[in-house]
């Protein structure tokens, strides 16, 4: 009985919340109510950014205390994380998963190769940089991003 009780005194412990990024909340996000589906889109990645990501959502960085969920279906997404430079291959996938998207829709571009093609700009698989096929609204730039930047960018988009 000494560990129930022990565990009924002390409570619950949880470190406060760190204070909110310096970039200002996104104006489409203001829509979005504070939280958030996510979707991950790799559109050809070396997988760096994918890892990353899953280190933001892990109980470390837990980007779900900010309210940024992931789920599997672009039907149920709000914001698309995309990694990669857009291979030839995925720049139609890519288009059709955020049409897939209900209103309003973020798309957010992960990685230096996302935003600029990185070690792949030139290369003949490569369509050209998330912003050339889709619109996007925010970049995380880094090679890879570390878990941190890719939770403020969350946290600009659920404005928490």
């Amino acid at each position: 009985m000494g560990l129930l009780r022990k565990i009924r005194d002390v409570g619950r412990v949880a470190e406060p919340a760190a204070p909110r990024p310096d970039g200002e909340v996104l104006p489409r996000a203001r829509e979005l109510g504070g939280s958030v589906q996510v979707r991950c889109i790799d559109a050809g990645s070396c997988n760096g950014c994918e890892v990353e990501i899953a280190a933001a959502f892990n109980p470390v960085y837990d980007a779900e205390r900010y309210g940024a969920r992931l789920v599997a279906s672009p039907r149920h997404a709000d914001v698309a994380l995309v990694t990669g430079p857009v291979t030839r291959n995925m720049a139609e996938p890519l288009r059709r998963t955020v049409a897939a998207m209900g209103e309003p829709r973020l798309v957010v571009a992960v990685g230096d190769c996302a935003i600029n093609c990185g070690e792949f700009a030139g290369g003949y698989g490569v369509e050209g940089a998330v912003a050339d096929v889709v619109p996007v609204d925010l970049a995380v730039p880094g090679c890879p991003p570390e878990p941190a930047e890719i939770v403020a960018a969350l946290r600009r988009v659920t404005g928490r």
